[in-house]
């Protein structure tokens, strides 16, 4: 055997030896993959629910990198050594997986070719097509908290930029929602000097107040001006809700609450007059951090304006020895029936229109199931709702109406983007399907 055959057979070697790892690796990963889609399918989690990554193979070379990056875990995964989304509806918009990528595969879109998503029309700025009309936080599509608080932070400092209003009565921003988006925007207002005022229809935490008790919250690593780094990976609503009134008041931010904005009317020297259940505003610009699930969606059966009709759950524990109906088949729904499973002497059931759970985290089909088997809650599948009475409900499985006993109905059947006020604000609302945020 000559020399260089034998130079030649060790290099080979030794290449083959250094990309051992590699292969090995990405075998491991596609493993992985395979078993993240069958169980996507299997939860019903393989199509989006709104913001989610879409994937250029022609451009994709495999590093993997956003799936590293990726921290809900499984959304993205590897197959045929091309990168791949397993888990769409786990995604809520980091963006991290874009960011990584180094050959710009991967975009983030709203909505798929068959399933449209409705979102206001915004600029980078987040300005809407009204000029000095800012749109911020979930309302947008981000509804990761993060996300909000960081978008928030970008439209102030834009605003600060740009010339203040000059007229007396005038302030420079009227911010609409206290959640997370705005709550950082009034922070990031009062840093940078601004006149604004914060008004909310309820109380500080927006649309997070109503999650169901005890619920982990996503978000993580944001400076929030006046009290320091807020470094929170997951934590309970409960405590995420006093952090933020911790921040409230350790900052001095005064905000508006119980106090509902009714209008927003664009003068003619593009002013805002904000008119409210309490008063009336004039500003430059108006930030809307109102949220996407602020508006509940109505099922629009008789009876349905009953007071005994929730569409959130505060405190379950408020909630014993009754018959309770639950309608809706997410999350939000299975948690809630869980929580009041939990309280004494409660009988409680679920309605819904599937055959099965779909688009659940595994964790909470895994405690619904052991709830079913327990006799704690029972399903009806495949079912409607189509009347509520003071002490009973009605509803339909195929095509015969049963009568059942009743003292609460808890509707968690997702919500719905106001529409009306937007475009009452101006705002033109477009549907992408399978489109660039």
């Amino acid at each position: 055997m000559s020399d260089n055959l034998i130079i030649l057979l060790v290099a080979a070697g030794l290449i083959a030896l250094a990309l051992l790892p590699f292969y090995l690796r990405q075998r491991k990963t596609e493993r992985v993959t395979a078993e993240a889609q069958e169980q996507a399918e299997r939860y019903g989690l393989h199509e989006p629910v709104s913001l989610h990554p879409l994937v250029d193979v022609g451009a994709c070379i495999g590093t993997g990198a956003c799936i590293d990056v990726c921290p809900e875990g499984d959304v993205l995964g590897l197959r045929h050594g091309q990168a791949q989304v397993v888990t769409p509806a786990r995604c809520i918009g980091h963006g991290l997986c874009e960011r990584a990528c180094p050959t710009e595969a991967i975009q983030l879109v709203f909505g798929t070719a068959k399933r449209g998503v409705e979102i206001p029309r915004m600029k980078q700025n987040f300005e809407t097509n009204v000029p000095g009309l800012y749109i911020v936080g979930e309302l947008g599509g981000m509804g990761l908290i993060r996300n909000a608080f960081e978008q928030g932070r970008q439209c102030i400092e834009g605003i600060a930029r740009a010339q203040r209003a000059t007229a007396t009565d005038a302030l420079d921003v009227v911010v609409v929602g206290c959640g997370p988006a705005g709550l950082a925007a009034s922070l990031h207002c009062m840093q940078q000097g601004l006149r604004f005022v914060t008004l909310e229809k309820e109380d500080i935490g927006g649309t997070v107040r109503y999650y169901p008790r005890k619920k982990i919250v996503m978000t993580g690593a944001v400076d929030v001006p006046g009290y320091g780094k807020l470094n929170l990976r997951e934590v309970r609503k409960e405590a995420l809700i006093a952090r933020w009134a911790e921040i409230v008041e350790r900052t001095g931010l005064r905000v508006n609450t119980q106090e509902t904005v009714q209008g927003i009317a664009r003068d003619a020297d593009g002013h805002f007059t904000v008119t409210s259940a309490k008063g009336t505003y004039r500003s430059r610009r108006v930030i809307l951090a109102i949220g996407r699930r602020g508006v509940p969606r109505k099922l629009n059966v008789p009876g349905e304006d009953l007071p005994k009709v929730i569409y959130s759950l505060l405190e379950p524990e408020a909630y014993e020895q009754d018959r309770i109906m639950v309608v809706g088949g997410g999350d939000s729904a299975v948690e809630a029936a869980l929580a009041l499973a939990e309280q004494k002497g409660n009988r409680v059931t679920i309605s819904y229109r599937g055959e099965q759970f779909r688009r659940i985290k595994p964790g909470n089909l895994a405690r619904m199931e052991d709830a079913i088997a327990q006799h704690k809650v029972e399903v009806l599948w495949k079912t409607n709702l189509v009347e509520i009475n003071p002490k009973s409900v009605v509803y339909k499985n195929g095509s015969e109406p049963v009568t059942v006993p009743n003292d609460v109905v808890a509707i968690f059947a997702g919500g719905e983007l106001p529409l009306d006020f937007l475009r009452s604000c101006g705002v033109l609302i477009d549907k992408k399907f399978g489109e660039p945020r």
